[in-house]
């Protein structure tokens, strides 16, 4: 059952397993105000087992474009359409979020972002090959990140 991201009150549930859960979901949390704030759009996650699609079109895109295979297991994930980006979140179980942008009528926007959660290692699939920016955020403390820019069509 899909489960709406309050940013108020900021909750582990789904998150429980991750070694870095609070700080995870107050990644979750940040998401989920900026979708509200920018485009009044409720950010719902759903667990990784019902959510098999999205998971696999980010990892697809991950591997196609840069070789990378993520070795954490995906814990939740989410995709939706806000105007015309379409938006895909996997948050996994190490503390990473990966998002995907994909605008749909062109490629003027398309990337894949990397966010890591308030303690937690770069993961070794990423650490050589991107430079994490730091970041300060009420919900989750310091958030480094990271992207690359897609460049074939998914």
């Amino acid at each position: 059952m899909p489960y709406a991201v309050d940013f108020t009150t900021v909750s582990t549930v789904g998150l429980e397993s991750s070694p870095v859960a609070d700080a995870l979901a107050g990644l979750r949390a940040n998401e989920a105000r900026y979708f509200k704030n920018k485009y009044d759009h409720i950010f719902t996650v759903e667990p990784a087992s019902k959510a098999k699609a999205t998971i696999e079109w980010v990892h697809r895109i991950l591997r196609e474009e840069r070789d990378i295979v993520i070795s954490s297991r995906p814990l939740e994930a989410t995709a939706f359409q806000v105007e015309d980006i379409r938006m895909a979140y996997v948050f996994y179980e190490s503390g990473l979020s990966i998002n995907v942008m994909y605008t749909v009528d062109g490629p003027t926007k398309r990337a894949v972002g990397f966010k890591l959660a308030d303690g937690m290692e770069v993961p070794a699939e990423l650490a050589d090959r991107f430079k994490f920016a730091r970041q300060k955020s009420k919900l989750a403390g310091t958030i480094r990140g990271s992207y690359f820019v897609i460049k074939n069509e998914y």
